[in-house]
């Protein structure tokens, strides 16, 4: 394998990018023209322009980067995880081109990325997954009728779906239609799928997932559990390996679980099976056909570089090992995401003003950003992962107050406020956690919000580079320039950012109260019209910023007496959506 064209962005990129570089594989970026600055981009070899910044048009674009990987002679292809990492047809379609592709094989993809025929595949290998309805909805009445058999609270999923984009709940009748509604639109938009089933929510379940790798010798291995139960709208937040209080016993079957449906499903390369765990028992949840997020924590316990193991699987080699390796000592993840925690984790793009990483015995950072670098409404929110590692847990927890701590990120609020408030939870610390630990058992209201400082002072002639392109691929060329100060101060300001809010008291007239966008995003529905009246705290329309629906809700009680916005807007943090009198 001579090149490998990596079809993402960020920390994935770059974990990719340094994979191949280990192995002296040739690296080749692709990139939107908003991520023409962007870490990835000047760590490859080569670097190609795929497209205007929405992910539809470039690093959704399959017939884009098809043309640009024979245009750069590209040998094999890694889609990393999220975007078009699980699309069978793009994986296909990377063959059909001559290409060697980094994945399971289509066939696989396809069976495990729809969740419906996952389930079924499930149950003939003998994994037993959640109560649900193995067939797409039509109509909101079929989910209606399961929850009057089971019970509520019901989970309303899309089949194409995973990572927890496309999932609702419902707890009672009430929110059953829209939560129906909702679901189906953020299957649309992740994942070009709207449609959607049915299961039994299971409330205060573990979820533990298995990493499991096939090489095309027939060969599997268990790489053992992670413990991913804190989550907030159900993606997860901290990642740990091994997870805390499963015995050997419980360990082995559902490695066992695992093997047996990556068996069955012909796979190869890495991936890994989702399970609940309550009152004793592994419920199969799904299997993510890629490289996972929180991969991270398994090679540290694993001694095991698991995107080399599917470059070398990819290359018809053998797995290095078929054997489970012994663990060594414990690691824990914490996703460091560009959100508010103080406001239900919205998301919160912006601009990194100050970025410093940790460091010292037992810190590893995965990141594909620096100081100055724009965290997009456009893509996910995610700006690194912390992973810490110690002899046990206990260390890894006292180190991991110690790295967030040192981590400094300004320009944007982050969610390190409340992975340093998990730390102090008598729950977490005694390993009993659930999938509501999170949203249901914390406060996250008051934490510290960030701040935009001044730019330290900069030399009269600074080195700066200038990006190009030529024919669609990436250049930089250096130069030197003077640097632009304010009057008189000798220092760059950066701008101070205003902290979005919810809604503001601020009207033509007393009484009257302006709903505001808390963050930049599209209008995708709006529930009431003007001349309607309003209760506080109800939700007046939904905006979804980084692929992620929020309901809106008003603060006061009243009439709207002006609406102005409508489907399909786009509005920045701050911008009216409606007044109510």
């Amino acid at each position: 394998m001579e090149s490998i064209l990596i079809a993402n962005r960020g920390e994935i990129a770059v974990r990719v990018i340094r994979a191949a570089r280990d192995l002296g594989i040739r690296t080749i970026a692709i990139y939107s023209e908003l991520d023409r600055d962007a870490v990835h981009t000047a760590m490859a070899d080569e670097a190609w322009n795929v497209g205007t910044a929405p992910a539809a048009d470039s690093y959704l674009n399959i017939e884009r980067i098809l043309e640009v990987a024979h245009e750069a002679e590209t040998t094999a292809i890694h889609p990393g995880y999220g975007f078009l990492a699980e699309n069978a047809e793009f994986a296909q379609a990377v063959m059909d081109a001559g290409h060697i592709w980094i994945g399971p094989p289509p066939s696989a993809i396809r069976m495990m990325g729809d969740k419906i025929e996952s389930r079924l595949a499930a149950e003939s290998a003998g994994v037993r997954g959640v109560p649900g309805i193995n067939e797409q909805l039509t109509s909101v009445d079929q989910v209606v009728a399961f929850a009057e058999e089971h019970g509520f609270p019901v989970a309303i999923k899309a089949s194409a779906g995973g990572g927890g984009r496309g999932l609702k709940v419902a707890r009672d009748g009430v929110g059953l239609a829209e939560a129906f509604e909702s679901a189906g639109r953020e299957a649309e938009a992740w994942f070009g799928n709207p449609s959607v089933y049915v299961e039994k929510y299971l409330e205060s379940a573990r979820h533990i997932e298995t990493q499991v790798m096939f090489d095309m010798h027939g060969n599997g291995v268990f790489l053992g559990e992670r413990d991913c139960s804190l989550q907030r709208r159900h993606q997860k937040l901290v990642e740990e390996c091994p997870a805390p209080g499963l015995t050997p016993d419980e360990r082995a079957h559902v490695g066992e679980l695992a093997l047996a449906l990556g068996h069955a499903a012909g796979y190869q390369s890495a991936g890994t099976v989702e399970f609940l765990y309550s009152n004793g028992e592994f419920y199969f949840l799904e299997m993510n056909t890629r490289i996972q997020v929180e991969h991270t924590v398994t090679e540290e316990v694993f001694g095991v570089d698991l995107v080399t193991e599917q470059i070398r699987i990819a290359n018809g080699e053998e797995l290095s090992t078929t054997t489970t390796p012994e663990p060594i000592g414990h690691a824990i993840e914490f996703r460091i995401n560009a959100e508010d925690p103080s406001q239900g984790f919205i998301p919160n793009p912006g601009t990194l003003v100050r970025y410093k990483e940790p460091g010292g015995p037992g810190i590893r950072v995965d990141s594909g950003v620096v100081q100055g670098s724009e965290i997009s409404q456009y893509y996910d929110n995610m700006i690194a992962k912390l992973i810490v590692t110690g002899r046990d847990r206990d260390e890894v927890i006292q180190r991991a107050k110690r790295a967030l701590v040192e981590y400094e990120i300004v320009g944007v609020d982050t969610t390190i406020p409340a992975h340093l408030l998990i730390l102090e939870n008598e729950e977490f610390l005694e390993g009993r956690v659930s999938t509501r630990l999170v949203e249901d058992e914390m406060d996250f209201s008051h934490v510290d919000r960030s701040t935009a400082p001044t730019l330290p002072e900069e030399e009269e002639l600074a080195e700066r580079n200038l990006t190009v392109e030529v024919g669609g691929r990436r250049f930089t060329v250096r130069y030197w320039a003077k640097v632009m100060t304010a009057p008189g101060s000798g220092k760059r300001i950066a701008p101070r950012r205003k902290a979005p809010k919810l809604s503001k008291q601020a009207g033509s007239s007393a009484g009257e109260g302006v709903v505001s966008a808390p963050m930049q995003g599209t209008i995708v529905k709006i529930h009431k019209k003007a001349g309607e009246s309003v209760d506080a705290g109800e939700p007046v329309c939904v905006l979804e910023a980084m692929k992620m629906e929020n309901e809106i809700k008003a603060e006061i009680s009243g009439e709207i007496i002006e609406l102005k916005v409508q489907v399909g807007d786009t509005v920045s943090a701050g911008s009216p959506l409606m007044v109510i009198r």
